[in-house]
C-alpha cells in the first residue's frame, strides 16, 4: 500500500511538473510574441522622440490624404502639419530641429572625415575648382542652379562662394520644401550672415533651371544688361 500511494504521488508530481512545464512555456511564447509585434512600433517611435499613441497616429495618416499629398514625409513633419493646435505645431516643430541637427552633424562630420582623407591620400591635389575658372565679367547678379545629390555642383559652389560675389542659389527639386533648402544650406556652410544681408539667397527652382540654365548641371548665370547670360565654368 505503501509503495502503491509513491508510485501514485509520482505520477501527480510528473503530471504537475508538466503542467507547469507548459504554462511557463505558454507564457514565455506570449511574451515573445508580444515583443516581436510590439518592439518595432515602440522602437520605431522613440527613433523619432514619439509615443507609442503618436506612432499610431502618424500610421494612420500615411493611409490618409496626407500620404497621397506627400508621399515619404517623415513622421515629425506629418504629425506638425496635422497638428490641430499651436502647441502641437510647436512641439513637432522643435523635435524636427533636433533631428535635423543630429543627422547634419553626423553628416558634416563625415564630409571633415572625407576631406582629410583626401588630403592624406593626394595632398597634391584639390577637388575644389580655382574660383578664377569661371568667366565672369561685370557686376551683374548671378544666379546658380545646383541640386541636393550633385558632388560636381558643391565643389564649383564652394569656389562661388569664395569669390565673395553676391548669387542667389536655386534649388533644383526641392519640391517648394523650405525645410530641404535650409537643410542643404547648413550642411554646405553657407553663411547665414551673407543670406541674411542678401548676399546670396535660397530659392526653390520653379522651373527656371529648364529655361535659364538651360538644362546644364550645375548651372551659372549672370544678369547682363536685360538678359540672362549662361556663364561656362
Amino acid at each position: 500500500m505503501k509503495v502503491k500511494t509513491l508510485i501514485t504521488g509520482g505520477i501527480l508530481f510528473i503530471l504537475i511538473g508538466n503542467s507547469y512545464a507548459d504554462t511557463t512555456s505558454s507564457k514565455k511564447q506570449s511574451i515573445k510574441q508580444a515583443i516581436s509585434t510590439e518592439t518595432p512600433a515602440i522602437i520605431d517611435a522613440q527613433r523619432w522622440g514619439l509615443s507609442e499613441t503618436e506612432w499610431q497616429h502618424y500610421q494612420r495618416l500615411k493611409d490618409s490624404e496626407r500620404g497621397i499629398w506627400s508621399p515619404g514625409l517623415d513622421p515629425l513633419t506629418t504629425l506638425g502639419i496635422e497638428s490641430e493646435n499651436e502647441a502641437e505645431r510647436d512641439k513637432y516643430a522643435e523635435l524636427l530641429v533636433q533631428k535635423e541637427f543630429q543627422r547634419v552633424e553626423k553628416e558634416l562630420a563625415f564630409q571633415r572625415a572625407y576631406d582629410r582623407a583626401w588630403k592624406k591620400l593626394f595632398p597634391t591635389l584639390t577637388p575644389i575648382n580655382s574660383a578664377q575658372q569661371f568667366d565672369i565679367a561685370g557686376s551683374g547678379r548671378l544666379a546658380y542652379f545646383t541640386s541636393d545629390e550633385c558632388p560636381r555642383c558643391d565643389s564649383q559652389l564652394r569656389s562661388l562662394l569664395a569669390s565673395g560675389k553676391p548669387v542667389d542659389i536655386y534649388l533644383v527639386g526641392s519640391q517648394n520644401d523650405d525645410n530641404r533648402i535650409r537643410t542643404w544650406a547648413l550642411k554646405r556652410g553657407i553663411d547665414t550672415h551673407r543670406v541674411k544681408n542678401a548676399e546670396i539667397t535660397l530659392n526653390h527652382d520653379d522651373g527656371r533651371w529648364l529655361t535659364l540654365g538651360q538644362g546644364k548641371m550645375p548651372a551659372l548665370i549672370q544678369k547682363r544688361g536685360s538678359e540672362w547670360v549662361l556663364v561656362s565654368p
